[in-house]
């Protein structure tokens, strides 16, 4: 297959079969354009560009196209009065004018921004390829607000702008406000853009796929053809790094690695003192850094996301929230790949991350390092902003675990080994008598009620989003301590929830990440105790992951029963972008979930290969992690996505695509953690053969541990809460 970075897409018009005497097409534009330069590779010589919209229509006779961008968008319109209009008129020039000044009639230029609106095909203008209600993305929104008295003299809207849920359809329609982007008018003559279309590529509007048959169609009618024209469109500036049924190169996955560890510092991930005062507290969201900024070393941490906000020039807006789980799971794949690289530089950017967090910031101090208090031990959701200070998630403090004592093993230290104990312990006193803990519990009630509250009551939460990585580390922590209690909390819960599985999970985004959770404390329960029961219940649970994978290997999002959901796609078209949600609409929209389901998935397969001997389970594992080598993003302009795996992927269109209804970890976004840390450290696994069991096995918590639970959990207390619970 040919290169993807060099192969023009579409099928592509020679100039040769463009009739003779056929119309020209003026372009008032810069040679960059995106419009121009596709404009220029379908039409060759009939394409003549001009500095100025005057200088075109002037250029311009009786029969000929002319189009008009807006160079300056977002900030300039382009120079176009009514007067050059009625001059295009007066011609019988066909017609595309964008961002024009004169739009907002008698007021003052001023553009409308928006990142929550979306781009609708009010009518069939574009059928089939966009039908009615056909939802397209255009970045970085602006558009000018039409003057309602200029509507019905320009013609009809064919676009429009609208705040609207769906996957690639408004499935509850057109709000009642909706804004003009693009009007036709009767004689289909005049098209004119309330905002800036032709940046269709610098933009990254999506899908990529849908906009080229926008411009087919709307260059159809330009060049006064019967058809939309075929027009040879260059790839997408973000796109797959490989196509879906090219050959992969023999050493793909390595490459994949390498680029995935490589974007940490593409994206300005870990912070260096050079710019560390743009990024600092209190701010949460950072504009987009720019391409060649130093690198820090880990000593001033890491951050934690690519938002999925894309900027009008393409590029993202940054979460500079630091986060526990992102910092250690990013040092994880620092030490993992010095494994691979013999690197010492990046064998130093872990134990700097992880020394920044775990023993210099404020996340294990303060409530968190007082003993008396109920937050002992636990350690801290963020420590940049006041919301994540507060927080002590049992899953977050499970993945700083499971990464830091992996990192643990393969550097041979120790150094993190009290905190981590302490960390084991926290989490265990304020785990629930059936091994449940609830989703997060905050330092103010751990204050007022103490972790004793907690250990005595018996809660239930089939959710294992948030549960089941504790389960995972009390396994671990119990094949090194042999402490019961680990065991029987794990054991209890996880018995407790497969008996539940799938229907009766309290699913998070979706049920598919809670099916693609529950399998890493499954597979460790084997290890600790393989009887027939729990080679059964992880059975079952492979199982129902494997029932949801393509083809293609993606594991495709799923909804789950209705009224069970904690962010189930948006309700209405008002729901839309104001919480955390779902990629797709409704189950069946062909999407892979990196963020919540495919990078756990390619963990949770890797590690019950390991135990099963089932050559079907190898397979799949083996075919996910080709579709992630596949899908890694490539772009040699937008250097803080390349290398990276985008939160979402239409494996259909083969496009990074789907409802970006989250207010911010939507479909672009990247996790610096949970996607781009742990996809990249199981491939590294996968190319070391190893597993994260094994490596986490090399440290050792046994000589920390015992002292530590007798401080924090007595044994006394245990078996007394036990006894009462006897009784009743």
């Amino acid at each position: 297959m040919p290169n993807l970075r060099v192969a023009l897409l579409v099928s592509v018009v020679g100039f040769a079969a463009i009739a003779q005497g056929a119309p020209r097409l003026l372009f008032s534009a810069s040679e960059s354009n995106d419009l121009l330069q596709v404009a220029k590779a379908t039409f060759g010589p009939q394409v003549v560009r001009f500095d100025s919209p005057q200088q075109a229509i002037e250029a311009a006779t009786a029969g000929d196209a002319l189009v008009i961008v807006a160079d300056g968008y977002p900030e300039t319109p382009s120079a176009v009065s009514k007067t050059d209009l009625q001059a295009i008129r007066d011609k019988n020039l066909r017609c595309y004018v964008e961002y024009p000044d004169f739009l907002r009639g008698s007021q003052n230029f001023s553009a409308t921004e928006s990142h929550v609106e979306r781009v609708v095909a009010v009518d069939n203008f574009f059928a089939p390829a966009i039908p009615r209600l056909s939802v397209l993305q255009a970045n970085g929104l602006h558009y000018v607000p039409i003057d309602p008295s200029l509507r019905e003299e320009f013609g009809k809207p064919i676009l429009v702008s609208a705040r609207v849920a769906g996957f690639d359809s408004a499935i509850f329609g057109l709000p009642d406000k909706t804004a003009p982007l693009l009007l036709v008018n009767d004689e289909q003559t005049l098209y004119l853009g309330a905002t800036g279309l032709s940046h269709f590529r610098q933009g990254r509007y999506s899908p990529y796929s849908s906009w080229q048959a926008v411009w087919n169609t709307l260059l159809g009618h330009l060049m006064d053809s019967a058809t939309p024209v075929a027009v040879a469109y260059p790839p997408a500036i973000v796109s797959a790094t490989y196509g879906s049924s090219e050959p992969l190169p023999p050493a793909a996955q390595r490459k994949a690695i390498e680029r995935g560890v490589a974007w940490f510092a593409k994206a300005n991930m870990i912070v260096h003192p050079d710019w560390q005062v743009r990024v600092a507290s209190p701010q949460v969201r950072v504009p987009p850094l720019e391409a060649g900024l130093p690198v820090g070393d880990g000593s001033l941490g890491s951050m934690e996301a690519i938002l999925s906000i894309i900027k009008w020039d393409g590029h993202q807006v940054v979460s500079s929230v630091q986060r526990g789980d992102c910092i250690a799971e990013t040092a994880m794949a620092h030490a993992l790949y010095s494994r691979l690289s013999n690197d010492g530089a990046h064998q130093q950017t872990a134990r700097n991350l992880l020394d920044y967090y775990l023993l210099d910031s404020e996340a294990c101090k303060n409530e968190r390092g007082d003993p008396s208090h109920g937050a002992y031990g636990l350690i801290s959701w963020g420590i940049t902003n006041p919301a994540w200070c507060v927080a002590n998630y049992g899953d977050d403090n499970a993945r700083i675990m499971l990464a830091t004592m992996a990192t643990a093993g393969v550097l041979g230290e120790d150094r993190w080994n009290k905190t981590i104990a302490r960390c084991m312990i926290g989490n265990l006193r304020t785990t629930g008598q059936l091994g449940f803990r609830g989703d997060r519990i905050d330092i103010g009630p751990l204050g007022q009620n103490g972790w004793k509250h907690y250990f005595a009551q018996s809660p239930v939460s089939y959710a294992p989003h948030f549960e089941c990585y504790l389960w995972a580390c009390y396994l671990w922590a119990y094949s090194q301590t042999h402490d019961p209690l680990l065991l029987d909390r794990a054991s209890t819960a996880l018995e407790m929830t497969m008996q539940q599985y799938p229907d009766g999970l309290r699913w998070t985004n979706g049920l598919a990440q809670e099916r693609a959770r529950i399998v890493l404390p499954l597979a460790w329960l084997v290890r600790i105790d393989d009887s027939p029961k729990h080679r059964a219940m992880l059975t079952k649970a492979v199982d129902g992951l494997l029932s949801i994978q393509d083809e293609c290997g993606a594991i495709r999002e799923e909804i789950g029963p209705p009224g069970r959901g904690m962010f189930p796609p948006p309700g209405s078209n008002e729901a839309y972008g104001v919480s955390e949600a779902s990629l797709i609409a409704r189950n069946g929209d062909p999407v892979a979930d990196m963020l919540y389901t495919n990078n756990f998935a390619l963990l949770a397969l890797h590690e019950a290969a390991a135990v099963m001997d089932d050559e079907r389970v190898r397979h799949a594992e083996d075919r996910l992690a080709d579709f992630l080598i596949r899908i890694q993003a490539r772009s040699d302009e937008v250097q803080e996505v390349d290398g990276g795996w985008m939160r979402a992927f239409d494996f259909e269109r083969w496009e990074h695509w789907g409802s970006n209804a989250d207010h911010g970890w939507g479909a672009w976004s990247i996790e610096s953690g949970w996607t781009q840390a742990w996809i990249t450290s199981v491939l590294l696994m996968r190319e070391k053969d190893t597993t994260l069991w094994e490596l986490m096995s090399k440290a050792d918590l046994s000589d920390d541990y015992p002292t530590i639970r007798d401080q924090m959990l007595p044994q006394e207390y245990v078996d007394e809460v036990e006894s009462d619970d006897n009784e009743h």
